[in-house]
């Protein structure tokens, strides 16, 4: 039998190159994102958004959207490896910082923040709520944390074709709440 690290390095190479063929309508979907964003439920809520990493569906025109509706926006700053991640308020057209791994970043003198929502990147999701990340365990950590301190809701964002039939998980993978792609929104 195959250990479960063997199986996910494997499911991320049919991942990316599943997310690789949604790159023709890559524009289009990060406009979709807006239309499918349930924001009545959401009002009120702090969202940590993701600035996108090459491939990823792109989230700037939402979070841009999500400003001008109102909504406090934050961003998640990358530690060390091992630690959990931290959010700063940020402002749709702030400048960013360069980060780890090719993210983007609030500054240090941003207020942090508490989010209540927070947009999880992915290379692919299962209709149960797994989540196959990218491997270095951040939003798992994180999210494990936040959810033993308050109410979060974590939803997934990527292409609807990036939806797989079965993933492999381990114990400390932590489930999303729900998926937020270019054709729709699904609560698990």
């Amino acid at each position: 039998m195959l250990d479960a690290s063997y199986q996910k390095s494997r499911a991320r190479i049919q991942a990316k190159a599943q997310r690789a063929g949604c790159a023709a309508i890559a524009a289009e979907s990060a406009v979709d994102l807006i239309s499918h964003f349930p924001a009545v439920e959401f009002r009120g809520s702090v969202i940590s958004g993701i600035w996108p990493l090459p491939g990823e569906l792109d989230t700037r025109p939402l979070m841009t959207a999500l400003s001008d509706m109102g909504f406090t926006l934050a961003l998640p700053c990358t530690p060390r490896k091992g630690q959990p991640l931290t959010f700063r308020h940020w402002d749709a057209g702030q400048p960013l910082k360069a980060g780890p791994y090719g993210t983007r970043e609030p500054f240090l003198d941003a207020e942090v923040a508490a989010p209540t929502l927070v947009l999880v990147p992915l290379l692919a999701f299962t209709e149960r709520g797994e989540r196959l990340g990218y491997g270095g365990g951040f939003y798992d950590r994180t999210l494990a944390a936040l959810k033993s301190n308050y109410a979060v809701f974590a939803c997934g964002v990527g292409f609807a074709a990036q939806e797989a039939a079965s993933l492999p998980t381990d114990d400390h993978d932590v489930p999303l709440d729900g998926v937020l792609t270019d054709r729709y929104f699904k609560r698990f």
